[in-house]
């Protein structure tokens, strides 16, 4: 029997243009349904409603999955094998998407929320996603470099990138995704960090301001 919201995902994946296996639909799907399962119990997210979760959740980090496949070959950095850490990651929105969506990049998702990071492990194991990885650590403890180190709706923009300074490859990006365009946080950068884009998203189904703004380190 065809999953409740397996149109809905299918169309919306569209309208983004993204091209997903049937396996990565299902992967998906099954990543919705362990957030319903989980979040009975550890209140991963406010949102409760499937079908909102979809549009909220899915889509939402789905919308950054182009974007970040058009920076990745700007950087030269694709096919080769790409580190990427989500911070204050949550249910894992939106590395666990991106890990789905592109098994060839290695997914780390930090949280300081035990259970959260343990929730993460667990989609790992249930959907047998080997690039994925949860991680229980504070941000600034972790000195490993990643290419690319991503955020949704966390914290500052200062905090963000000031937090997970030591965690970026020196060629390395920050890739926060926000609401409105946070012009107040992008003026409030030090002069070390350079936002080089800010890029506007449409979510099918969401009537809501999206963006990611793009940052590096000064040289």
């Amino acid at each position: 029997m065809a999953h409740a919201l397996d149109s809905g995902l299918r169309q919306g994946l569209a309208a983004l243009e993204l091209t997903l296996s049937d396996t990565q639909v299902q992967q998906l799907l099954g990543y919705l349904d362990l957030i319903q399962k989980w979040t009975k119990v550890y209140n991963l997210t406010a949102v409760r409603d499937p079908a909102e979760m979809l549009t909220h959740h899915l889509l939402d980090s789905l919308a950054a999955i182009r974007p970040l496949d058009r920076h990745l070959q700007g950087l030269g950095l694709a096919p080769a094998p790409v580190r990427l850490l989500d911070v204050g990651s949550g249910a894992g929105l939106p590395g666990i998407v991106i890990a789905i969506c592109r098994p060839d990049i290695t997914v780390h998702c930090v949280d300081t929320v035990a259970k959260k990071a343990a929730f993460i492990q667990q989609v790992a194991v249930s959907l047998k996603l080997s690039n994925l990885r949860g991680l229980h650590a504070r941000v600034e403890s972790l000195t490993q470099p990643y290419d690319i180190v991503s955020s949704r709706a966390f914290a500052s923009l200062v905090d963000f990138t000031n937090w997970s300074g030591g965690a970026l490859a020196e060629q390395g990006v920050w890739m926060a995704m926000k609401g409105k365009h946070p012009a107040d946080e992008i003026a409030a950068l030090p002069s070390s960090v350079e936002v080089f884009h800010v890029e506007q998203l449409v979510v099918p189904g969401l009537d809501a301001e999206r963006c990611i703004v793009w940052m590096r380190k000064k040289v």
